[in-house]
């Protein structure tokens, strides 16, 4: 069950969720911590499972129903089984997208891959490092199920 957890921004489980994402840098958790903070249009949901919080979601939408995800994570113990897909799934019925875009890198592009992303090379964003666009398109993805 995804839950708005934006006010709850500051708790040691969600800045520890949230550090997953941005690891290993703490100028980039603080940077996503304000952002979140600062930004009205910037949404932080996190995923429940068995009353206990195993994940998290930060993105955009826009006017246009146009999603850009900021922040996909599942806590180290919990991958693998599935939440990282339940996620999606959710915030794809609650929100209503029209289409989903994401950054990932090397290590990340295989989950989007396989639950239907369409993916695109950005090339090295840092040096050594080559980065991925991830889109889904999910009035496709609806008519072929």
């Amino acid at each position: 069950m995804l839950i708005d957890i934006k006010s709850r921004l500051h708790e040691d489980l969600i800045q520890e969720l949230l550090s997953y994402s941005v690891f290993p840098d703490p100028d980039r958790l603080e940077q996503a911590t304000k952002e979140y903070e600062t930004d009205k249009n910037l949404w932080l949901f996190g995923y429940e499972s068995e009353g206990r919080l195993v994940g998290i979601i930060g993105f955009r939408i826009n006017d246009g129903q146009e999603m850009r995800i900021t922040h996909l994570t599942v806590e180290p113990e919990s991958r693998g089984v599935g939440f990282g897909r339940g996620i999606i799934l959710e915030i794809i019925e609650d929100m209503h997208p029209v289409t989903i875009e994401v950054e990932a890198d090397e290590e990340t592009v295989q989950f989007y891959r396989n639950i239907g992303f369409r993916i695109s090379s950005l090339g090295e964003k840092y040096p050594g490092m080559e980065n991925f666009l991830c889109v889904y398109e999910v009035e496709e993805a609806n008519e072929e199920e």
